[in-house]
């Protein structure tokens, strides 16, 4: 067990962490505009992501109009957009375009294409450039390991390693991120992504491991403010809400 998994054991037995408190910084992960507009004006949302299975999830068809709109909500705090072209010549010039749109967004490109070919090549021709990449799809240490070789010292990008996709097969990803962060050290602007969480307890994991970001859907942040909440109180809860629920369905023996 290393420091991180150490001091995570440590904190997460001893210390009940509240939203207020958290380090990692959040951003909400979604595509519904109402939402995104209601969450720009919430505290503890510090930037926004999306992709296209979530746009064409609610049913987005115009990609330009929908991502503008969501800038024009969020004029600050980073968004990212993401490509959605297989070839790379194509891809680079939708990214281009797409880092047009605002100093705060940052460019999505999956770390490899549909084949299974590393994007590097694309990475290092925006980077030195100094478009601000979110390299997405990541599993693996040797993909961080690449992607950070592709990125000038000084870029502003984020790395998003899918942890919730690692957990459901049956690996703790927790080993991996701490591993990612100091992969990530030589590119100090560099940040890492926890993506794809699945509980609310992947918060505290990613606070307590020094993660910088975490990606968090509309509907995980309506739990967020369990964070910290008494367990015996929550015990009670939910012995009336079975109580209630039996009372209100009429049952009987």
């Amino acid at each position: 067990m290393d420091h991180r998994q150490g001091a995570l054991a440590e904190l997460t037995a001893e210390r009940r962490v509240s939203a207020s408190t958290l380090r990692v910084k959040v951003f909400a992960d979604g595509a519904d505009l109402d939402g995104i507009r209601r969450l720009a004006a919430d505290p503890l949302i510090q930037g926004f992501t999306t992709n296209p299975t979530l746009m064409r999830k609610v049913g987005i068809s115009d990609y330009v109009r929908f991502a503008h709109d969501v800038l024009a909500a969020v004029p600050a705090q980073p968004v990212s957009f993401e490509v959605f072209s297989d070839d790379p010549r194509e891809m680079e010039r939708q990214a281009r375009l797409i880092a047009s749109w605002g100093d705060n967004v940052y460019v999505k490109i999956p770390v490899s294409d549909t084949e299974g070919t590393s994007t590097g090549d694309l990475l290092r021709r925006l980077s030195v450039t100094g478009v601000q990449v979110n390299v997405t799809g990541i599993t693996t240490l040797r993909q961080v390991e690449h992607v950070v070789g592709c990125l000038e010292r000084d870029a502003s990008a984020i790395v998003s390693v899918f942890a919730g996709r690692i957990a459901d097969t049956g690996v703790d990803p927790i080993p991996i991120m701490s591993e990612a962060l100091d992969l990530l050290a030589v590119v100090p602007r560099a940040e890492l992504l926890w993506a794809s969480p699945r509980e609310v307890l992947n918060l505290v994991q990613a606070d307590q491991i020094g993660c910088h970001i975490i990606t968090v859907t509309h509907d995980l942040l309506k739990k967020v403010h369990l964070l910290g909440y008494d367990l015996t109180a929550m015990s009670l809860d939910t012995v009336r809400m079975f109580h209630e629920d039996a009372r209100a369905a009429g049952y009987a023996l």
